[in-house]
């Protein structure tokens, strides 16, 4: 069954081949069976899927169920569920369950999705890499080697086949890093299109909720589900003309595009890997080979960014407040102390500079219809790789291996990994491709080119 897409699974729900029961205890057995490998789930709601999954079966045969009825996902824990715990990923939160539940929570429910629990994420979703109190998530693909972060969780739940599709939230690069690494399709959509509330708005607008999925399809239905203005939010993306949807838009051709691409990190630091320019090689290739138009660029972003990205993440990495911070990782301790140490004109000016250099940067990009770039400049590392020298050693790391993704936080363009390309020791490697603020189906669409020319639905770790 956990071959079968997401929405492939709606369909035999429908058809009656197919029992939402019989689904999420496939799920829940292989959660057990494959979890402790993987990290996948930090909290397993098994009862609750199960009283949920039996509710639905009851209902099959009415007339308009949702689309995605009684198909199994699970969310991040750094998103508010009321009926479950919610930990951000720390120790310091393990026991607590909000009084609320995130907006997104509520519309995957009524959706007809069944949740099956919460998905491990990187402590206050600070890191490239997710390894907290509930345990190290890990890419199926090697076992010895990080999930990615802060999504870490939902990747390794949907590459390991332990849910179809999950949500992911991304500040940094949070859904994109994970997908990466995981050879897994992430999606992070434009700022507004889906809803942060009600406690998740974020100060300095750099998160977005998004899918991680196997499909682009399943990922295009998941945003469907969970797209939309709710009242309070402080951006609306704008809205798909009345009728359409964001699946219908993913099954079209894109047209002829105009596409830029750049390699450049933005820094002379960083090293990018024979592999991932093998990666970027082959999917510039394949670009062409459909018709489109690609045009080498200028990194759009230069290396001055870094630091001031750094003020801004460190302040914000306050934004959650805790009793008992020895209670905290190592990291994240370092973390807020340093942002401790940032005062107001500091991270004034940081914050301006990053959203200058934004704009900047989509002005500059504006003519494309989308950019390529990869997603990291490294294959997936062990976790030990960035924590063995301290948390100084530790933020290097995580720069040089993922200096591409924060950039499209900082401007609110859709931006998606895309999974094309393994490496020769059987490694995924992504390559990221960003669009125009606003115009996420024209880039579902085209990343649903690509997947039907090379697919990679069926490539699956050996686990």
């Amino acid at each position: 069954m956990h071959g079968l897409s997401a929405l492939q699974q709606a369909a035999a729900i429908r058809a009656g081949e197919l029992g939402p029961v019989e689904l999420v205890e496939h799920y829940l057995d292989r959660i057990e069976r494959l979890n402790g490998r993987v990290g996948a789930f930090s909290h397993v709601a098994a009862d609750r899927a199960r009283a949920a999954a039996a509710a639905a079966q009851k209902r099959i045969g009415e007339p308009d169920l949702p689309p995605l009825f009684g198909v199994p996902t699970a969310i991040k824990d750094i998103t508010g569920t009321s009926d479950m715990p919610t930990s951000f990923g720390s120790a310091a939160f393990k026991d607590f369950t909000p009084p609320v539940e995130a907006h997104l929570v509520r519309l995957l429910r009524e959706a007809g999705t069944i949740s099956l629990g919460k998905l491990n994420s990187a402590e206050f979703g600070l890191s490239a890499y997710s390894d907290t109190y509930a345990g190290s998530s890990r890419t199926p693909w090697d076992l010895t080697r990080s999930a990615g972060g802060s999504s870490g969780g939902s990747g390794a739940a949907v590459a390991a086949g332990l849910v179809p599709f999950a949500h992911g939230n991304d500040a940094g690069g949070s859904i994109r890093i994970p997908a990466s690494v995981c050879g897994v399709f992430g999606f992070k959509p434009s700022r507004g299109r889906v809803s942060n509330g009600p406690l998740a708005h974020d100060p300095v607008i750099q998160l977005c909720q998004g899918p991680l999925s196997r499909t682009v399809a399943d990922a295009a239905a998941l945003l469907d589900a969970m797209a939309g203005p709710v009242p309070g939010d402080l951006f609306w993306a704008p809205p798909l003309p009345a009728g359409e949807t964001f699946l219908d838009r993913a099954g079209r051709e894109p047209g002829k595009l105009r596409i830029g691409r750049f390699i450049d990190p933005g820094s002379s630091e960083v090293d990018v890997h024979p592999e991932v320019r093998e990666a970027y090689e082959q999917a510039t290739g394949l670009l062409v080979a459909l018709g489109h138009d690609v045009e080498d660029i200028a990194a759009p972003f230069g290396p001055a960014m870094v630091e001031e990205f750094t003020d801004v993440w460190s302040v914000r990495a306050l934004r959650i407040p805790v009793a008992d911070e020895e209670l905290l990782l190592p990291l994240t301790r370092h973390w807020r102390a340093r942002g401790r140490a940032v005062d107001s004109e500091r991270f004034l000016n940081a914050l301006q500079d990053i959203q200058l250099r934004g704009a900047q940067a989509m002005v500059t990009t504006h003519r494309f219809d989308a950019v390529l770039s990869p997603t990291g400049a490294l294959p997936p590392q062990r976790p030990e790789w960035f924590k063995e020298l301290g948390a100084e050693t530790d933020l290097k790391r995580q720069f040089l291996a993922f200096p591409y993704p924060a950039v499209q936080n900082v401007t609110g363009q859709p931006s998606a990994n895309v999974p094309l390309h393994w490496s020769k020791d059987g490694l995924p490697i992504g390559v990221m491709l960003t669009g125009r603020l606003g115009e996420d189906a024209q880039l579902l669409s085209l990343c649903a080119q690509l997947e039907a020319a090379r697919p990679w639905a069926g490539r699956r770790p050996d686990l």
